[in-house]
């Protein structure tokens, strides 16, 4: 394990073995949240729970004594509380500049500039491919899905490959920069790779994004859609001082890490801080009026704390998968058996059906002695792999659920071939340029 302690090696017990049944049956249930209904953070933390519990069953059967048992725990604690922390801090900023209609002013602009189909196909994954490097994929599929339901809302032709394509650029967008995707959040974290490290990833996320897109604009509509009208949206005072507090956060991060050698979240959260006080400033400066007002603390309630619970449950279900002994084996199998590049391929196709926090979580767990060049191209799969399938990325699940049934499961699979040759594109591309 690469906390320092060993684990348990008791892959063959009935317990062990009852384990991963209650991780796969937990699993499942996230996979099938779009038609249960059932948060997928419940099921995980519950999972959790109970292998923990075997686990600690398991450690005294075999005179492993409490203090041992406890730093294996506080491993997986310290790891989830500073991403977890990190996360907060950048879904409460993407909070604050929603509230001062960042986003909504962006969608008004794109809706009443009247482009053509293929146009807004270009603008808005784009838009998307580059939002989604400084917001999570989720955030930005759904703040330019919006833009597209808007204008395509007669034309489900156009909704349906304008939504695959946003999947796509925003799980490509999110693979280059730490800020963009919770995997290479995790990669930067564990000081596998430096902040700066993972732009040499930006020319083959570009790659990856770009082949599939190539072929899908000749499917989309050459046309121009009915005019849309709509006023335009104003900015809330403070809503531009709010992007360049975010900005500098994002600095603030990276310098405490780079400068300071502290981990990345006490960055951003004397970045939260100053927020803060900006927001204190606002709500005295528009005490008289309700609608400009600033209360921090609801911009925190408002955070995904579904995302946030649903990682917890993963680092802890399988960081206790990984003290029985599972991530031992699952390394021998994959990167003993396959060797490093083919095993860290085979990580990106694993993460389009299964989500790519546990899968990375998993790796980065396992004690590999990998090079640069394989820890990012570990993060260009996991991060863009997902696109493969709608059910790959929170993205795609997100986009399902909000368009009303005009991109599915299998509206997405018929351009998998397409998606599966920007994945090996973006994967030739990473070894001419970084190779």
């Amino acid at each position: 394990m690469a906390g320092g302690f060993e684990n348990l090696d008791l892959t063959g017990t009935e317990r062990g073995i009852y384990t991963v049944l209650i991780f796969v049956i937990a699993y499942g249930f996230v996979m099938a949240e779009e038609f249960t209904g059932l948060k997928k953070s419940k099921p995980v933390i519950f999972a959790a729970g109970i292998i923990w519990a075997h686990a600690a069953v398991l450690a005294s059967s075999k005179g492993v004594s409490t203090e041992e048992l406890h730093e294996a725990f506080e491993h997986n604690l310290k790891e989830y509380a500073a991403l977890m922390l990190f996360l907060l801090v950048a879904m409460t900023y993407i909070n604050a500049m929603a509230e001062r209609n960042v986003f909504e002013a962006l969608r008004s602009w794109l809706v009443r500039k009247q482009f053509s189909y293929r146009k807004l196909f270009w603008i808005t994954g784009i838009i998307t491919f580059f939002l989604s490097s400084v917001a999570d994929n989720l955030t930005s599929a759904l703040l330019v899905g919006a833009v597209v339901l808007a204008v395509g809302k007669k034309n489900d032709k156009f909704i349906t490959i304008g939504l695959i394509n946003l999947v796509i650029a925003a799980n490509a967008g999110g693979a280059f920069c730490p800020f963009g995707d919770i995997t290479t959040l995790m990669v930067w974290q564990a000081g596998y790779a430096e902040f700066f490290d993972f732009f040499a990833l930006f020319i083959p996320s570009t790659v990856n994004y770009l082949v599939p897109a190539a072929f899908m604009h000749f499917a989309v509509p050459d046309e121009q859609p009915e005019a849309v009208h709509e006023a335009a949206i104003e900015l809330k005072p403070g809503a531009v001082t709010v992007c360049v507090l975010f900005a500098l956060t994002i600095v603030s991060a990276v310098s405490f890490k780079q400068f300071l050698h502290l981990p990345p979240f006490m960055g951003m959260m004397f970045g939260l801080s100053i927020l803060m006080l900006y927001g204190f400033h606002i709500t005295t400066l528009y005490r008289s009026n309700e609608d400009y007002e600033f209360d921090i603390f609801n911009k925190v309630r408002d955070a995904e704390w579904d995302t946030l619970f649903f990682f917890f449950g993963v680092v802890f279900a399988v960081g206790g998968l990984g003290y029985i002994g599972y991530l031992e084996l699952m390394s021998a199998a994959m990167y003993d058996g396959l060797g490093f590049t083919s095993a860290n391929i085979l990580v990106g196709v694993m993460s389009a059906i299964v989500d790519n926090i546990p899968v990375m979580f998993a790796v980065l767990n396992m004690g590999l002695d990998m090079d640069l060049y394989q820890w990012l191209l570990v993060t260009l799969t996991a991060g863009v792999g997902g696109s493969m399938l709608s059910i790959g990325s929170a993205a795609g699940v997100a986009l399902m659920g909000q368009s009303n049934h005009k991109y599915t499961f299998f509206s997405h699979l018929k351009w998998t071939p397409a998606i599966a040759a920007g994945y090996a594109a973006s994967i030739f591309a990473h070894y001419l340029v970084n190779g």
